[in-house]
């Protein structure tokens, strides 16, 4: 696999060990190829993570081998890498790498790190959300086009509401689109945001869009999935190298562009190419900060006219105030008794 080599980043030096493993089989790509792209893309990526609580999606030995999801920051994490003490929803702690330099990326690529999953928040203010994050995730039997025609419809919505969202690939068929905010909200007030504007557009494509938490009730519809903004739900950020054959990557896009692109398009290879010609084409999310006040509006419409509250949280979360009960609908249309024994736990 070859002798470790040293790439030189700003100040610092990062050492990359076996950076002959290939990490990519399909493709050749090996450990140097991943640290590369992310030297490449520093700028861009460091803009998506900085100062972020951020989880490290593993594969040490490339993508056929193990995985796991690191969130507390390694003993061996050098100390010019700062970390932020994340509160989960069970009470508690962790403390995990808050990226400030791309230096930091290229350690944690060192690592096998292939995607990097930044919590919404800075660790100055680890409780208020800066990004609203809106998750269109293709149900089976649709597709990467079909989240493109749902994300043209939220683009209007959230123009109507006074904010503006920044699309990207999700390096896989779904599409994410990032909404800078004030930091204002909680967890709590962000995630009722993202429910008043998933049940806005089912209201708008009712044939193409659904807000049901359970899989069941979804059908061939993309979810909006609004529980991606509750606490300690990431999604991977932009640049992030994806866990699948060909390595893509989670492509940052102009709307302009959205309606052209295929995920395929933005892999490890392509991706340097389309940065050295175009840069960071979200690199004006910074110093952004839209406010919810008309989205929250919109939910106590809901609330008040239609009777329409809260919806379940992940099974992993506490019981919280006004949630719906966590029983699928098929189960719960079962006897109380057998209903009641099949529920997860709070």
């Amino acid at each position: 696999m070859g002798e470790a080599v040293e790439l030189t980043v700003g100040e610092r030096t990062v050492r990359l060990s076996n950076p002959g493993k290939v990490y990519f089989p399909e493709s050749g790509f090996t450990k140097l190829d991943v640290a590369r792209y992310y030297l490449t893309v520093g700028d861009g990526i460091l803009r998506a993570l900085r100062d972020r609580p951020t989880t490290m999606e593993r594969y040490p030995d490339g993508i056929g081998g193990e995985s796991f999801f690191q969130k507390r920051a390694p003993k061996n994490t050098p100390d010019w890498i700062p970390t932020g003490r994340i509160r989960f929803p069970s009470g508690r702690y962790a403390d995990e790498i808050c990226p400030t330099e791309v230096a930091g990326v290229l350690w944690a690529a060192n690592l096998g790190c292939l995607t990097f999953h930044p919590w919404p928040v800075r660790r100055g203010d680890l409780d208020h959300p800066d990004e609203l994050r809106i998750d269109l995730d293709p149900q089976p039997g649709t597709d990467f086009a079909d989240a493109v025609r749902v994300a043209r419809e939220l683009r209007g919505l959230l123009e109507e509401l006074g904010l503006r969202g920044w699309p990207k690939t999700s390096g896989g068929r779904g599409v994410h689109v990032f909404v800078p905010i004030a930091p204002e909200w909680t967890f709590t007030g962000v995630r009722r945001a993202a429910i008043a504007i998933a049940r806005e557009m089912e209201r708008r494509m009712p044939e193409q869009v659904t807000s049901a938490w359970w899989k069941e009730e979804r059908g061939e519809k993309i979810f909006v999935d609004y529980n991606q903004t509750a606490r300690d739900r990431t999604i991977a950020s932009a640049y992030s190298v994806r866990p699948r054959p060909g390595a893509p990557v989670s492509a940052p896009l102009r709307w302009d562009e959205l309606p052209d692109a295929h995920p395929g398009d933005f892999d490890l290879a392509s991706m340097p190419v389309r940065y050295a010609e175009e840069g960071d084409v979200h690199a004006d999310m910074e110093g952004q900060a839209f406010r919810l006040d008309a989205v929250l509006e919109l939910a106590e419409r809901d609330e008040r006219d239609h009777g329409l509250g809260d919806l379940p949280y992940p099974p992993d979360h506490p019981k919280m105030p006004g949630e719906p009960l966590r029983v699928q609908p098929s189960r719960a249309r079962r006897k109380p008794a057998d209903a009641a024994s099949d529920a997860p736990e709070a």
